[in-house]
């Protein structure tokens, strides 16, 4: 735990638990609930895997599917809310970013590190969230063409650690992350 009383020390340890999260398949940060909004106005909120974490840039990336209904929600409205729950450290991180979505050769690199087996997941058939006859009735057919990168630039971040005494804080790029002690 952070000094109580530190809000740079505070907005540290949350970057450090994303950060594990990407690094650590088995930390409550590698799958954020991602948020987001679709083209109707109705919210929608799925669980994804967090595959970048970088205080320096305030970036976090995960990977879809680009005919998933998050990307189609973002081409409409391009931003997203995170959300972060780590019941040991008693923390909830909440994030809030512009999402930019990346494909094609821009995303080159990422392709090239996902293991043969993962590339499954970029290239369902019929298309993600689509009605199916039977339980099985899909094909899931590896399709480079099909991946993407969400680039979440962060914009704020707000912090809730529960503990005998809470404590709260909130973060914005704006102020150059400055912080400000909110109450629980």
């Amino acid at each position: 735990m952070s000094d109580p009383g530190d809000l740079r020390a505070f907005l540290a340890e949350a970057w450090q638990h994303l950060r594990r999260g990407v690094a650590d398949a088995k930390s409550p940060a590698r799958y954020p609930v991602f948020a987001t909004v679709s083209p109707d106005g109705t919210p929608e909120a799925r669980t994804v895997a967090l595959r970048r974490a970088d205080p320096q840039a305030g970036v976090l990336e995960v990977h879809t599917d680009t005919r998933t209904p998050k990307v189609t929600a973002l081409r409409a409205t391009p931003v997203a809310a995170l959300h972060v729950w780590l019941p040991r450290a008693r923390l909830q991180i909440r994030v809030t970013a512009q999402v930019e979505i990346l494909t094609g050769d821009a995303v080159s690199d990422s392709w090239n590190q996902i293991p043969p087996a993962s590339r499954v997941s970029y290239g369902t058939e019929p298309l993600p969230g689509q009605p199916i006859d039977s339980v099985h009735a899909y094909d899931k057919p590896p399709n480079r063409d099909r991946f993407a990168v969400l680039r979440c630039h962060v914009s704020a971040i707000d912090l809730v650690h529960l503990y005998t005494v809470h404590r709260r804080a909130g973060y914005a790029r704006a102020d150059g992350w400055a912080g400000q002690w909110r109450a629980p």
